[in-house]
């Protein structure tokens, strides 16, 4: 019990002492803000002051989260989309040379399109629905996903992939003990790079047509110069980025430990 209590405390530590500059910058920041607005007499509509952003947070909180939840949800299935394509296809495009020629430079010159200028033509074929904001999502984020596995299972040591061999290992189990770990934190940074991404394909995917989400908020809150309503759908928007973010870093700290014990 006393153990589990110190590891505890340790962790509590490590945590605060992770955070604390980040959090004394940011209410620096805020007061900043705050004190500047109110001197200057900025009007609300123009800019809000933080404490009208946390005001309009508590007052409409159940219309706040019911259009959070929205966009957490098409996040969640087009980044999930995005993890099997980017994965697979990556993989693919490593074991086949012809795959590779034919592919690869597809996906590096698809990236000079703007996705905001695709997100209307998936309207147009989809509808309102949220097929075209789950491939917008998807779309966006396995860029990193596919490139970062890519640059993994090619970044093999040599030397160790002819050992292998002269241990009479074959390419399942080169594949299995060799590529896999090592190209595992690769996906990881692909991981972490997509999912900040996804946050903004939804959001985009949803100032281009929509009737719900956080994105739609935003649109429609702007209008109405419903300035601390836009800010505070900013601010959530924020959370769960980092929060999504933050799942991503432990889901590699369970996966890819062996990088946790050599720290």
């Amino acid at each position: 019990m006393q153990n589990t209590i110190k590891k505890i405390n340790t962790k509590l530590k490590t945590v605060f002492v992770q955070w604390f500059p980040a959090v004394i910058l940011i209410f620096s920041l805020l007061v900043i803000w705050e004190i500047s607005c109110r001197l200057a007499d900025v009007p609300k509509w123009l800019l809000p002051v933080p404490t009208d952003i946390i005001v309009e947070l508590y007052e409409h909180w159940n219309l706040l989260l019911g259009h959070s939840f929205v966009t957490l949800y098409e996040i969640l299935i087009g980044f999930s989309f995005s993890i099997i394509s980017g994965i697979l296809i990556g993989g693919l495009i490593v074991y086949s040379k012809t795959l590779e020629k034919a592919i690869y430079p597809i996906i590096i010159s698809s990236q000079t399109i703007p996705i905001i200028a695709i997100a209307p033509i998936l309207l147009v074929w989809f509808g309102y629905g949220l097929l075209p904001k789950i491939l917008v999502v998807g779309l966006i984020a396995f860029f990193p996903i596919a490139v970062n596995t890519i640059d993994g299972l090619k970044s093999i040591d040599d030397d160790l992939v002819n050992m292998m061999k002269t241990l009479g290992a074959n390419k399942s189990q080169i594949f299995k003990k060799i590529q896999i770990p090592n190209s595992l934190p690769y996906i990881f940074t692909g991981l972490r790079i997509g999912m900040a991404a996804s946050v903004i394909g939804a959001v985009i995917s949803e100032w281009v047509g929509s009737s719900e989400g956080l994105g739609y908020l935003m649109i429609r809150s702007k209008p109405q110069f419903l300035t601390e309503r836009v800010f505070a759908a900013i601010f959530l928007l924020s959370i769960i980025g980092f929060l999504l973010f933050l799942l991503v870093n432990y889901c590699e700290k369970k996966i890819v430990y062996w990088r946790t014990l050599s720290e």
